[in-house]
């Protein structure tokens, strides 16, 4: 009898060990763990930053916000959500950098929102503006766009560390978000036309396509912040910012557009050297 008991109560401690360890790895498996480097030694460690993922998931609310704006026809309020959007995106990183945050989640999340910010607002924002006019082409313009952005995510994702960090491969999704934004901001006002349907084609197809090109961008990132500068030049981030607040569309609108244009004339200058070379 004493054996019977023994051998039950054997049975029921390890019913009550198997129940709590598939409640532990359902615990588990709802929450992130994540491998860190700590001390030289690999640790396992549960949830995520909330600091960098909060100015992540700010510029993913910014582009919800402005598909949403679009589709009630208030386009300016959409365009500068986009450009919100670029602010949030550029301090995130630099937040988790500072704060010693990063993770492969927070990559993760931010090229999810990026996606969103800067591939399906945009495209969807000049459709609802004026591509919507031209039927087919019109949709068809904003999917290269989008599919451009989706897929220059994906050869930054994996190109990260093989690259020259001095050079962007393909026009940044942020600067060609920036493109789309600005024009929809500076002539969302004019009266509807063929020419401004067809216009905006080129520019949204044309940013896509550079999205996905092999052609190289100057990223900045060699710009040293953080050092000493002459007095004048903060004068002159002065200056910037007063001609920014003066007219910001159009401002902001010719410096991407510059930036945009830049890349395909430094390959043609890079092109031509060559062919001078060999001949």
């Amino acid at each position: 009898m004493t054996s019977s008991n023994s051998k039950k109560e054997v049975e029921l401690a390890d019913i009550k060990a198997d129940a709590s360890r598939k409640k532990d790895e359902t615990v588990a498996g709802a929450e992130v763990v994540e491998e860190e480097v700590v001390g030289g030694a690999k640790v396992r460690r549960r949830g995520v930053y909330l600091l960098p993922n909060l100015f992540t998931t700010g510029s993913l609310f910014s582009g919800f916000y402005a598909i949403v704006a679009a589709m009630h026809g208030n386009f300016e309020n959409a365009a500068i959500a986009i450009f919100i959007c670029m602010i949030l995106d550029g301090l995130d990183g630099r937040v988790a950098r500072l704060t010693n945050t990063q993770s492969a989640f927070g990559a993760e999340y931010d090229s999810l929102a990026d996606m969103v910010a800067f591939g399906v607002a945009p495209a969807l924002v000049a459709f609802t503006w004026t591509l919507s006019d031209l039927g087919k082409i019109g949709w068809v313009a904003a999917f290269i766009y989008v599919a451009g952005a989706a897929l220059r995510l994906a050869r930054f994702n994996t190109q990260i560390g093989s690259v020259d960090k001095k050079y962007f491969v393909g026009l940044p999704s942020p600067s060609a978000a920036a493109v789309v934004a600005g024009t929809v901001w500076t002539l969302h006002t004019l009266e509807h036309s063929i020419w401004l349907s067809y216009g905006a084609v080129l520019i949204v197809a044309g940013a896509g396509v550079l999205m996905v090109s092999n052609i190289l961008f100057y990223s900045f990132k060699e710009f040293d912040l953080k050092g000493r500068v002459p007095f004048v030049a903060i004068l002159v981030v002065v200056l910037i910012y007063a001609v920014i607040a003066t007219a910001p569309a159009q401002v902001l609108l010719g410096g991407f557009l510059l930036y945009t244009v830049s890349g395909p004339f430094q390959a043609l200058q890079r092109w031509r050297k060559k062919k001078r070379q060999a001949s």
